[in-house]
């Protein structure tokens, strides 16, 4: 390990790669009928903690000059600063959802308000990286994180139709719509993984 990979640690792909896999395992208990409801939600929170080291870690990048994947620095520095910042509020908005639903003599309203706002904080997500494709002044940036994001959404459609038939016939069970969501998610790393195979880089995302 070279010396300049030891200052800035760990790669923000390293903590990338431990909250999609703890999401993964989610994903599969959940799958598994091992946990559901609000549970699922809950345990949900755990990978957000992974967020705090991964942003961390890419602002040392940013700072260092990283590599060709995050050597601009704005662009990257605020679009990391708006995932924080929505993440935060979904982490929030998750712990609102379950004080409410476990209070007694809850109003339907209210419950109704709630369950909207972890919704508009993924919405803050995709936000975040619209305004990255649109504030990244290096084309090659920005066309990886294009293909990225258009690579995920078409694992997350196509994951998310073949689903829909197969439950339709009833040989899966149903599945929340927020999970179409978290596929979109772990498309960005198969896109991720398909700019490297292709260009050399990972991408911004």
């Amino acid at each position: 390990m070279t010396e300049a990979a030891e200052s800035v640690g760990r790669s923000p792909f390293f903590w990338g790669g431990l909250m999609f896999g703890a999401y993964g395992a989610i994903a599969g208990l959940a799958f598994t009928g091992a946990i559901e409801g609000m549970a699922v939600l809950l345990i949900m929170l755990a990978p957000m903690g992974l967020m705090i080291p991964l942003i961390r870690s890419a602002n040392r990048r940013v700072d260092a000059g990283g590599t060709a994947c995050l050597n601009k620095g704005e662009a990257q520095k605020r679009y990391l600063k708006r995932v924080a910042i929505s993440t935060s509020l979904y982490m929030i908005a998750i712990a609102l959802m379950v004080l409410v639903e476990n209070s007694d003599g809850r109003a339907e309203t209210l419950r109704i308000l709630v369950a909207v706002l972890p919704g508009l904080a993924v919405i803050g997500v995709f936000w975040a990286i619209g305004r990255l494709i649109v504030e990244e002044q290096d084309e090659f940036i920005r066309m990886l994180v294009i293909r990225q994001s258009l690579i995920a959404t078409g694992f997350a459609l196509s994951i998310a139709s073949v689903w829909g038939f197969l439950e339709q016939v009833e040989a899966v069970p149903h599945l929340p719509a927020y999970w179409w969501a978290v596929a979109w998610f772990f498309g960005l790393a198969i896109g991720a993984a398909a700019n490297r195979i292709t260009y050399g880089s990972w991408g911004a995302v």
